[in-house]
């Protein structure tokens, strides 16, 4: 099998799985002779991904937290990048997890010269770190951004680059009968107010934030006994979730997939969003699932001290909610570092379950940020395809 015919993708997380597995739909699409080796979780696999190894061993954020398992992951590095130059794949296509990725990609760049590279999700380097792009160029030929505004960031140190948009914006909107059902399906009345909880994808976000968003529980709950909780759960923390939940108010409903094809939990996870009236969840990409699914958000993170200090030192913009950022607005509450405390995710919580003004001015922003990513346009994984084949076709 000629080389043309493989591709070597790598993502670290459960969103890099996510924007992996459309991308390979819509390579699949365009060439459905493709084959793909790599590093992916469950939807990439299912997408026909054969996995080196489980994308779990990646999954952790946060410079002190990832000291203990350095010697690991640099094990990894070596293992990925030996196996994608062995292979000699049209392409290497690494996935937002820089640390690894670039990691990565470098070493693969010294053994095959010749190895085209793309990396998939611009590098932040407008909210911190300005240095990483020139950086990255030495072993990166093309990037593929997921925003608006950061191709020229990339473009002005020799990078190719296309906006290609985030896939969010092509998931399917659930129905109302497809709410209904959800709620009768796990005995919440249909007017009953519900909150989805999310604190997060990795273990060490569970172990940070959990605690935090139960005592927020608890004050949520003693004001108003009334409201229901659901928390979908990622697969790789499902069990510690289980756990966790048992001591929190109101015996939270555990959407578990572990038991479910990555399609149908993924389908189910999108109708429980549409199905609450609000949620709570960690910083990350689900403040996009969330406004795709036109459901009102209140946004908290934290890490350790260390990786606190760190931050707040480097990062030059002042939110870290994604819609705020599309949006150029603040109209996402969010809560981080030392504001990250149980009251003051509570009071905000209740305000906003309070105050329909301010959860329709919600709903409109998100409606606002998913037309900036690409809705109602071009499926962005199509798009992501057709220029990673542009790339691959150039000589």
């Amino acid at each position: 099998m000629s080389a043309a015919r493989h591709l070597f993708l790598i993502a670290g997380e459960p969103s890099g799985d996510r924007l992996g597995a459309s991308l390979m739909a819509g390579l699949k699409r365009l060439d459905p002779d493709l084959q793909f080796h790599g590093i992916g979780g469950h939807l990439m696999q299912a997408q026909g991904l054969h996995s080196l190894f489980p994308m779990s061993d990646l999954s952790v954020m946060g410079i002190a937290e990832v000291l203990p398992r350095l010697p690991k992951l640099l094990r990894r590095v070596r293992e990925a990048a030996t196996a994608a130059s062995d292979l000699n794949p049209a392409a290497l296509i690494t996935i937002d997890s820089p640390d690894f990725c670039l990691r990565v990609a470098a070493r693969a760049k010294v053994a095959n010269p010749g190895l085209k590279t793309i990396h998939y999700v611009a590098p932040t380097v407008w909210a911190w770190r300005p240095e990483r792009a020139a950086k990255m160029a030495k072993y990166i030929g093309h990037v593929l951004a997921l925003f608006p505004f950061e191709p020229p960031f990339m473009q002005v140190e020799g990078m190719g680059c296309d906006f290609v948009g985030h896939p969010v914006v092509a998931d399917p909107v659930a129905s109302k009968v497809d709410i209904g059902d959800f709620r009768a399906s796990h005995g919440i009345a249909q007017d009953a107010p519900l909150l989805a909880v999310l604190p997060g994808s990795r273990q060490g976000e569970i172990n940070r934030i959990g605690p935090v968003f139960a005592a927020a529980l608890e004050l949520i709950h003693a004001k108003r006994p009334d409201i229901r909780f659901v928390v979908p759960a990622a697969t790789n923390v499902a069990q510690n979730l289980k756990a966790m939940i048992e001591s929190w108010p109101a015996a939270p409903i555990l959407l578990d997939p572990r038991a479910m094809s990555a399609d149908a939990a993924e389908a189910r996870k999108r109708v429980a969003l549409a199905a609450s009236d609000l949620a709570l969840a960690a910083s990350g990409t689900v403040s996009l699932e969330l406004a795709a699914a036109r459901t009102p958000m209140v946004i908290a993170y934290k890490f350790n001290w260390l990786t606190t200090r760190i931050l707040k030192r480097k990062v030059k913009v002042d939110t870290a909610t994604l819609v705020n950022l599309l949006t150029e607005t603040r109209t996402i509450p969010e809560f981080l570092f030392e504001n990250c405390t149980p009251s003051k995710i509570a009071d905000a919580v209740l305000d906003l379950m309070n105050d329909e003004n301010a959860r329709l001015a919600q709903v409109a922003i998100g409606d606002q940020a998913m037309v900036l990513l690409g809705k109602g346009s071009q499926d962005p994984g199509l798009r992501a395809a057709r220029a990673v084949l542009d790339v691959i076709a150039t000589p």
